[in-house]
């Protein structure tokens, strides 16, 4: 085992165990912390193994010079809408930070092959489109002095996802400007304008597509994909019953319980 892999090692089983416990500490040793995106996608990789769950999921955005928005979302922190059953967040005074995004179902795997995928082919995959929240939170206590590639390594801050109600797929793949509504028990609606960072929400899908299969990952049926937040990241307190509106697609319901955490120090 070479040095650079050693070292993704070692990161990986620290962001590991705190991902696993719901734990906060501080920023990965000096001789730890990724110094490129390359570095830093070598931790993600090796943090899946340690997690002992199946990916269920992906979230991605379209990359810029700098920037490589991709990670997994695992199985066991992907929750549904079911009735009132509550879903369970690591959360931090309350509260749990959330994003309201629209979840792409596959129906069909999209295996790794030596050509690439064609926009209709992936269209083609979709089964169905979901109303959902990115549950946020990150394995670092001292956001302020993370690099991209700190937060790239840990996932990007997700630690789960909720999926609402299908929406009409068509119409979703079409919008990119919806405000969302959000109400906290019987009170009134507070209105966020909404916008999707790309022109249009499949965008990135098509992109992390062709992204995994140059890595040799193909992506399976039963699989969601989320291509980025319309209105940000901001926080919903839990065990409230809370109803968001997304535009004129619809509507979805969700309680939070707050599972326990403890802070470490290493």
């Amino acid at each position: 085992m070479n040095n650079t892999s050693a070292n993704a090692q070692a990161a990986a089983a620290i962001l590991a165990q705190r991902r696993l416990q719901g734990l906060q500490g501080p920023c990965l040793p000096d001789s730890l912390r990724p110094a490129s995106l390359q570095e830093a996608m070598a931790i993600q990789r090796a943090v899946m193994p340690l997690m002992g769950d199946a990916v269920g999921g992906w979230k991605c955005g379209t990359p810029g010079p700098d920037k490589l928005v991709v990670a997994p979302i695992y199985a066991s922190t992907i929750h549904r809408q079911a009735g009132s059953a509550p879903c369970p967040v690591w959360a931090s005074e309350g509260a749990v930070r959330v994003e309201p995004e629209l979840a792409f179902l596959l129906g069909r795997d999209l295996p790794v092959r030596a050509q690439p995928y064609s926009p209709d082919e992936v269209d083609a995959a979709i089964a169905s489109t979901h109303l959902a929240l990115e549950l946020i939170d990150s394995r670092y206590n001292d956001p302020a002095v993370l690099s991209f590639a700190d937060k790239l390594a840990d996932g990007l801050v997700n630690q789960g996802l909720f999926i609402g109600p299908e929406v009409d797929g068509d119409a979703a793949a079409l919008t990119r400007v919806m405000p969302i509504g959000v109400r906290i028990d019987e009170g009134p609606e507070q209105a966020r304008a909404g916008q999707h960072p790309d022109p249009l929400p499949r965008l990135p899908l098509y992109w992390l597509v062709e992204y995994l299969r140059e890595q040799g990952v193909g992506l399976k049926a039963g699989q969601a994909v989320i291509t980025g937040s319309y209105a940000g990241t901001f926080p919903l307190p839990v065990a409230y019953d809370l109803s968001l509106r997304f535009g004129d697609l619809g509507a979805m319901s969700v309680r939070f319980s707050p599972r326990s955490r403890t802070d470490v120090d290493y």
